[in-house]
């Protein structure tokens, strides 16, 4: 089946042409570093992660590029609470989203700019963007021309009132028209900033993305993804500068969009005690079931993350790695119903659902692989624990079950039955099988 994508630019489901056959281009909006992402930061790059791994069994090439935003003004204000320098902040909490991200079985993007990588590039564009008649200086700053781009707010479709308030622009007199946006803007001694032609400052956010994207992907690429609330401004907003700069009509061919997260039913907040991060969620639950969690409905549509959701996902992989304990798995191709699914739109539920129905072990794993799931070997699985959680240590657990065994040997089965009733009350549920015992912590 040949993939079928949802464009936001479009507002219809299109099939996928990419300009370039031998080579696919994926752009996806990361997260601004100043702390530990939260949940919802993990959606978009759980679900555009199946669509990398689609993408790179049709094509023989696929360039994924996933940005870090490591300049923003929530990160100076963090760094200085902190006391601490804006490079030692990033560099840590940039460092344990990659890592958070790795656990949640995401693929490492083929780049991962940091914006502080990218400002002479970002400089470069405003330049261009002046000299074309889209941006003017004024007072220090560097502004995007909004009148001067005819279709501006065609990704989003919202009226011109609507557009200028949902952009929470600052009223200055400096701008010629309210709805223009910042591309640069100074900065004071005590905040970071670059020498510039409008003097030392520092970008706004909207041109850090549309500079990385054009310097590792090009003018023009084929999908640009992100969650639904950068719609507006900020990608619209990256349309305007990247095609205002080039010069062409577009900047991506397929805009993807996900979903928003609700935390039990209400929307995550720091205000309601709801707000989690990904960090200490994998404390809890390991990187599958939260994935799993997060692809179990439609990227699309929103999503209701619950406690009791990610119990259920870590039983359903129980399920499935259970199925795969101590069997010798042969190489297999993703099988056709969970192939079509996802070609779907990267329908998650129906590729999900369709490996319920897989009882051959190698089909299961091959199909599993195609979303990211059974990436682990079945006993390291089966031994996870919480962190923090007390009980037996492996080599405890092997000798209680060498005991066992020796107890059984001599007959002696209320030992045995003693031994396996003491380690089920531990956490330990042992199962006796053709080729001996294994154990699982329950």
């Amino acid at each position: 089946m040949s993939l079928i994508v949802y464009n936001t630019l479009s507002r219809e489901k299109e099939p996928f042409v990419p300009l370039d056959p031998g080579h696919i281009r994926l752009y996806v909006c990361g997260p601004t570093v100043y702390d530990y992402v939260h949940i919802g930061n993990a959606r978009p790059v759980v679900a555009f992660d199946v669509l990398y791994r689609l993408l790179k069994r049709r094509y023989p090439r696929v360039t994924y590029v996933r940005n870090i935003t490591d300049i923003d003004d929530r990160i100076i204000s963090r760094a200085a609470d902190n006391k601490e320098s804006i490079a030692a902040l990033t560099g840590r909490t940039g460092g344990a989203y990659q890592s958070d991200m790795k656990r949640l079985g995401a693929l490492s993007p083929d780049a991962e700019p940091r914006a502080t990588e990218y400002v002479s590039q970002m400089i470069a564009m405003i330049e261009r963007l002046i000299a074309n008649g889209h941006a003017y200086a004024a007072e220090g700053h560097a502004l995007f021309s909004v009148p001067s781009m005819a279709d501006y707010g065609r990704l989003s479709r919202k009226p011109r009132d609507e557009l200028i308030a949902g952009a929470r622009v600052e009223v200055a007199p400096y701008k010629k028209d309210p709805a223009d946006f910042v591309l640069w803007k100074p900065s004071t001694d005590a905040q970071p900033g670059w020498d510039s032609p409008w003097g030392r400052g520092r970008p706004g956010w909207h041109i850090e993305c549309s500079a990385m994207s054009g310097a590792l992907l090009g003018e023009t690429f084929d999908i640009h993804a992100g969650g639904l609330d950068l719609i507006f401004p900020h990608h619209e907003n990256e349309i305007a500068q990247s095609r205002s700069a080039f010069g062409h009509a577009m900047m991506a061919k397929y805009w993807m969009h996900n979903g928003f997260l609700n935390i039990s039913g209400e929307k995550m907040s720091k205000s309601l005690g709801n707000f989690f991060t990904v960090h200490e969620l994998l404390d809890q639950f390991p990187g599958e079931a939260i994935r799993l969690l997060l692809l179990s409905a439609h990227y699309r549509q929103p999503l209701d993350f619950t406690h009791d959701g990610l119990q259920s996902a870590k039983a359903t992989l129980d399920r499935w790695y259970g199925a795969l304990r101590g069997k010798t798995l042969s190489d297999a191709p993703v099988p056709d119903t969970v192939e079509d699914a996802l070609s779907d739109d990267i329908n998650t539920p129906l590729a999900i659902s369709a490996l319920h129905q897989l009882t051959d072990p190698s089909q299961l794993c091959a199909g599993a692989n195609a979303l990211g799931f059974l990436q682990e070997d079945p006993e390291a699985w089966f031994r996870w624990t919480p962190a923090g959680t007390s009980g037996p240590t492996e080599a405890e657990i092997e000798a209680a079950i060498a005991a066992r065994q020796a107890a059984r040997k001599a007959k002696d089965f209320k030992e045995s039955d003693r031994i396996r009733d003491d380690l089920k009350a531990k956490g330990v549920i042992l199962e006796d099988g053709p080729k001996g015992t294994s154990w699982k912590r329950g």
